[in-house]
């Protein structure tokens, strides 16, 4: 029999595998996990019911206490747009020199934003941006005339979530230094935006599992039906 290590053993002794948590005792337990040399991400999945065929699952939510983050957000704009997105706290603002600059192979950021005169230009980098996940939309609303708005949600905790090909959902939702209630509002806020974003999900049975995790900790299941109200 192969010997789990300190770390698999003492998760396997807080962890119940086949328990579904309260959200706020779920953080607890990843709390008291084996503590590591990095702050580890709080990240929830979903599985839903959606078929693949259906229209995907796609929006941004504004997590209220932040990603514990700090998101990296590139403007392609011209003009006023670029004072704009200066001023907002854009990390790297530009037009055609920026383009440039990713098509050389250049992607030190976390997020793109660009103006709709813009995306033209900007779909030459399809190939580039597109497998990264960071080809602008304004479904995401970073294809947008609100620069200032844009980058100030991004740099404030705004994050993107989208249904992957298997019909799961995930984002990540704090740090687990955070403090339990910050990280228990935060989760709350993305699993309401995300029942919020199609009518199907407002009968919890069409939600398949929710599950909460950090970095180098366990997964725990959570109880959907406390989250029935959402």
């Amino acid at each position: 029999m192969t010997k789990l290590s300190k770390r698999k053993q003492a998760i396997k002794e807080l962890v119940d595998p086949a328990g579904q948590y309260d959200l706020k005792e779920a953080v607890e337990i990843l709390k008291k996990g084996p503590k590591t040399k990095f702050d580890q991400t709080v990240e929830v999945s979903m599985k839903v019911t959606l078929e693949q065929t259906s229209d995907p699952i796609r929006g941004t939510v504004s997590l209220p206490n932040g990603t514990g983050k700090s998101v990296k957000v590139a403007v392609f704009c011209k003009g006023d747009f670029e004072k704009q997105a200066k001023e907002a706290g854009a990390d790297f603002v530009g037009g055609d020199d920026l383009i440039k600059k990713v098509s050389d192979g250049w992607l030190d950021f976390d997020v793109a934003v660009t103006t709709p005169d813009m995306m033209r230009e900007l779909a030459k980098l399809g190939k580039v941006l597109g497998p990264r996940g960071l080809m602008p939309n304004p479904k995401s609303g970073t294809v947008t005339t609100e620069i200032s708005k844009a980058v100030s949600e991004l740099k404030a905790g705004k994050i993107e979530y989208r249904m992957d090909k298997q019909s799961g959902i995930r984002g990540p939702v704090g740090k687990l230094s955070f403090d339990t209630n910050a990280i228990v509002e935060n989760i709350r806020a993305f699993i309401k935006a995300i029942m919020g974003s199609n009518p199907k999900f407002q009968k919890i049975q069409t939600i398949k599992s929710i599950a909460v995790s950090s970095t180098m900790g366990p997964g725990l299941k959570l109880d959907k039906n406390q989250f029935k109200a959402s």
